[in-house]
């Protein structure tokens, strides 16, 4: 489903990743950090698909740098993190950018 962000300006966080093997926990986790996000100050929206090559893009849109940070330390999303560098992931990428300007189509 694609995001129903705002008027710019707001942030984005893409985080890029490459899935290691089996499941090992991690629909639930991911399903949780969609939820937990949900709930915190700034939050707008989330985006997210996974290729079979296990490459997977989420995208994030924030109302501002702060609750990006927020997002961040927040305890139980920084628990998952460690998780996911020392089991989920064999690589991960996480960008953070401003968004200047969006374009939209609808049918």
């Amino acid at each position: 489903m694609i995001a129903n962000t705002p008027p710019a300006p707001y942030y984005a966080v893409i985080f890029t990743s490459l899935r290691t093997e089996g499941d090992q926990g991690y629909a639930g986790a991911a399903a949780r950090m969609v939820e937990l996000a949900r709930e915190q100050p700034g939050f707008l929206g989330v985006e997210s698909a996974r290729g079979d090559d296990g490459v997977g893009i989420t995208v994030s849109y924030w109302a501002s740098e702060a609750a990006i940070l927020a997002w961040k330390l927040h305890p139980e999303h920084s628990e998952i993190r460690e998780r996911g560098r020392s089991t989920w992931y064999a690589q991960c990428c996480t960008r953070v950018c401003k968004v200047e300007r969006d374009y939209e189509f609808k049918l």
